[in-house]
């Protein structure tokens, strides 16, 4: 009786598998994505907080603005100037939450410059004032 040896070489890669368990696969590793350059602005940030709050607080899992300044350690002033980035026109949301990343330097449109456009209560008027604004900011329209 002779005994042979078998050799075999293959590539694998471990990988994270649903609820954090690690799997072996066969191959090559996924090539990771290149992180995206820039950073999503400010006033975008706020506008999809605005938005998470306003879900919270129509699904009743906070009472309240109060609430949601001391979840957030805000005052609840700033959750108020927060929340007004509702009151803008919905294409203007849209816009402002697809707003080109920053990649250097500060941010092209402030939160405090977007305040008078979400107190105007005529959506026509606020489209007006938020071209003026990203012209002055020279964003593309």
């Amino acid at each position: 009786m002779s005994t042979q040896t078998l050799t075999l070489k293959t590539k694998i890669h471990f990988q994270r598998a649903e609820k954090g368990a690690v799997e072996m696969r066969e191959g090559d590793a996924a090539t990771p994505l290149p992180s995206p350059k820039g950073r999503v602005p400010k006033i975008a940030r706020l506008m999809a907080l605005a938005i998470r709050f306003d879900g919270l607080l129509r699904r009743g899992e906070v009472k309240d603005y109060a609430e949601l300044a001391r979840l957030g350690h805000v005052t609840r002033a700033r959750v108020t100037q927060i929340m007004s980035l509702l009151q803008l026109a919905p294409d203007i949301q849209e816009q402002i939450l697809f707003l080109p990343a920053v990649e250097h330097g500060r941010d092209p449109v402030k939160e405090w410059q977007v305040r008078p456009v979400a107190a105007e209560v005529d959506w026509g008027r606020q489209g007006g004032m938020w071209r003026e604004l990203r012209q002055a900011a020279r964003l593309p329209l």
